[in-house]
């Protein structure tokens, strides 16, 4: 909880010093991002790419690498960062819109609305498997008029470096193809915690927004 804290600390200072913002490319943005972590925050290791991604990127799941982009006058953005706070993961996600542009709006009010809606059906669900709230969040975000993009919708998060059950990494994300509760033990006795991710994308427009933090705590 205090890594995602600090992470957030991060995020406004971002938002607060305008780093994404028209002329500047993702890659540099992100370079720029990286060097306030080190600056504010004395975060030296990150758990896996900083990304910050614009445009028709913002379609981009994760584990894509498309080509460097320069954002624009009203354009839509979103960062992903995993900064290691003590030992301690910390996976936070947020979307930006550059200009006033209402679809792009909505998309970027509508992130945090899914994020809250999935959180509250996994804790009124307390057998809820992986599955059960991968097809829930999709769920909401068609309700919502957007397509979800990508193959999971959250992953377990802990002690550095990145934690799963038994190694398993199909077990260790929330995806359609994972039958098993969310609820449950490692092999130490410990209980999991889980990042919840949101990514709404609309195809037509090519534009797509993407929120993510803590689920189980």
């Amino acid at each position: 909880m205090e890594a995602q804290a600090k992470a957030g600390q991060l995020f406004a200072a971002v938002e607060q010093r305008q780093i994404v913002r028209p002329g500047m490319s993702e890659s540099a943005a992100s370079a720029a991002v990286t060097e306030l972590a080190a600056e504010l925050l004395g975060v030296t290791e990150h758990w896996h790419k900083r990304i910050i991604r614009s445009g028709p990127n913002t379609l981009r799941p994760y584990r894509d690498d498309p080509p460097d982009r320069v954002i624009t006058d009203d354009d839509i953005a979103f960062a992903d960062f995993g900064p290691v706070f003590d030992a301690w993961e910390a996976d936070f996600g947020r979307t930006w819109v550059i200009g006033d542009d209402p679809v792009k709006q909505r998309l970027c009010a509508d992130l945090p609305q899914v994020f809250d809606a999935g959180k509250r059906y996994f804790h009124e669900h307390p057998d809820i498997t992986s599955a059960e709230l991968y097809a829930e969040v999709v769920r909401l975000s068609v309700e919502r008029g957007w397509t979800f993009g990508n193959w999971h919708c959250g992953h377990l998060v802990g002690e550095f470096p990145h934690e799963s059950f038994d190694g398993e990494l199909a077990a260790s994300m929330v995806t359609a193809e994972n039958p098993l509760p969310m609820r449950r033990l490692d092999r130490f006795g410990r209980v999991g915690h889980w990042i919840l991710e949101v990514h709404l994308v609309d195809t037509e427009r090519q534009i797509g927004g993407f929120y993510e933090e803590l689920l189980t705590l």
